[in-house]
């Protein structure tokens, strides 16, 4: 596979790339590590269709008071469970305002949580349609990504995250080409397909690292991001002593102090290898140490407690990831699969 950075035909305005300036400390790869900026920034995502990757946690998103009532309004029945009523919201605000770029991204989003992948995509290529500047095509194409995450179609995913990443090339901002690639490469990891999620997880950190001036502690960042991807994707591949050694290297980055807000994201790891290493209760362990408000971590202790035959537990942890709203790589593969096995259960 060959990465193609070709910038778009019309001229890139400044307004997305000032606004990403906001995530020079983001979170990375998606990995439900972002989970904590989620709701603060929802209303702003679903207005803009940006990833939560392109903000810092912590960061005060600058145009989130122009969010629309109707937006606000939606996210609110979100988080309350409320997907039908959201959705019936969209569609009212859609026949007044069928141009409208949020509403359109909004009501697809709301669509994917639901299982309505082809519907939900009617609604994303209006949007990607309708976009009249750059930046929101990119936000248009970077949600119908999102959508085809939901279905696991790792293929689709990355067609359109190269529309996203050709956007960011054009902009010369070599930090979020890398994040958007990582963001492809986590998609398709989690499908199963590991030699194109290797292949995108070298794109991101190659791309990242070709960012001018760049410091060395954005340098270890994109390392440890590296060993951290290599380090899953061996285990996935039942390769566990390479595994290890990913893992060791990844810490020796970490031990360097340059970014400490990683050191949350390490205990996650440890659970992800032990789990495909069947040792479950490290995975446990591990896992209960990363973040809880993460549909993916929560998705995958419901896999261990299964393991463990604590299913009391397991069907705790499958609710919670079942609930998740986001629009993003952890909920795109926690959503259906925590659904199917409540059905299940």
């Amino acid at each position: 596979m060959v990465i193609m950075l070709t910038p778009p035909s019309a001229e890139t305005g400044p307004t997305l790339h000032q606004l990403i300036e906001c995530a020079l400390k983001s979170s990375w790869d998606n990995d439900g590590m972002k989970a904590a900026p989620q709701i603060a920034f929802s209303a702003f995502v679903a207005f803009y269709g940006f990833p939560v990757s392109l903000f810092a946690q912590g960061a005060q998103a600058p145009a989130q008071r122009q969010q629309p009532e109707f937006i606000r309004q939606g996210q609110q029945l979100m988080r309350e469970g409320k997907l039908e009523e959201a959705l019936a919201l969209y569609r009212q605000t859609l026949q007044s305002q069928p141009l409208s770029l949020p509403g359109n991204i909004a009501a697809g989003n709301v669509l994917d949580l639901m299982g309505k992948g082809e519907e939900a995509r009617k609604y994303f290529q209006k949007a990607i349609e309708v976009a009249e500047k750059p930046e929101q095509k990119a936000s248009a194409n970077r949600s119908m990504a999102m959508s085809y995450a939901f279905e696991g179609n790792c293929k689709k995913t990355v067609e359109y995250e190269q529309k996203v990443l050709d956007y960011f090339a054009a902009a010369k901002d070599f930090f979020q080409q890398g994040e958007i690639a990582d963001e492809a490469a986590r998609v398709c990891i989690d499908s199963g397909d590991w030699d194109t999620a290797l292949h995108w997880y070298k794109v991101g950190h190659d791309t990242g690292l070709k960012e001018p001036d760049i410091k060395p502690a954005r340098v270890d960042l994109w390392n440890f991001r590296w060993e951290h991807a290599q380090a899953r994707i061996a285990a996935r591949r039942g390769n566990l002593a390479e595994s290890q050694d990913h893992i060791t290297a990844a810490k020796t980055i970490l031990d360097k102090g340059t970014n400490p807000e990683q050191a949350a994201f390490f205990p996650y790891l440890k659970g992800y290898v032990a789990f495909y290493g069947r040792d479950y209760k490290t995975a446990a362990e591990e896992l209960s140490k990363a973040n809880q408000s993460d549909p993916f971590i929560q998705c995958l202790l419901g896999q261990t407690y299964e393991r463990l035959g604590e299913k009391d537990k397991a069907v705790e942890s499958y609710r919670k990831a079942a609930a998740a709203i986001a629009h993003n790589p952890p909920a795109a593969y926690a959503v259906p699969f925590a659904k199917k096995r409540l059905a299940s259960s």
